[in-house]
């Protein structure tokens, strides 16, 4: 009995006519896209904002010491959950070299990496200085796609 599993023709043939691999050309692994549109809301209005991460208010031109509350919901500004550097999945749960883990991530701590974490409002109307309410889909879809 034969080797081969299929005796018919053309089966690993190695007679039959092969087109060259072409080479794919040497990246350092990271694609870029130079020209290409960039994230959500391209071209949509957006401002950068200082936002609560328990209540969510918009907090402008404040300076964020130990014991700084915020105005609605009094809980505590200076804390992990409202740094830049909060990370579930890093160690310590932060992205800087941290000596021992803070308890707390809602509770005042006195970490010498904290900065306030500025988030960015895609959300503008039209008197914010926006072009079209945030929840028209027709708007949202022409600022998507505008030159």
């Amino acid at each position: 009995m034969s080797d081969r599993k299929y005796r018919h023709r053309g089966y690993q043939d190695d007679d039959r006519d092969r087109e060259p691999r072409r080479e794919k050309p040497k990246t350092d692994g990271v694609r870029r896209y130079d020209d290409a549109p960039r994230g959500r809301g391209l071209g949509a209005p957006t401002k950068v904002t200082f936002r609560c991460a328990r209540c969510g208010r918009d907090l402008v031109n404040i300076t964020v010491m130990k014991d700084t509350t915020c105005p609605g919901c009094r809980s505590a500004l200076h804390s992990c959950s409202n740094c830049t550097f909060f990370d579930t999945g890093a160690r310590f749960e932060c992205r800087k070299p941290l000596e021992a883990r803070v308890e707390s991530k809602t509770r005042a701590n006195d970490c010498g990496f904290f900065q306030p974490k500025s988030v960015r409002d895609l959300g503008l109307s039209a008197k914010d200085g926006g072009g079209s309410k945030p929840n028209d889909p027709r708007a949202a879809f022409d600022a998507l796609f505008k030159k």
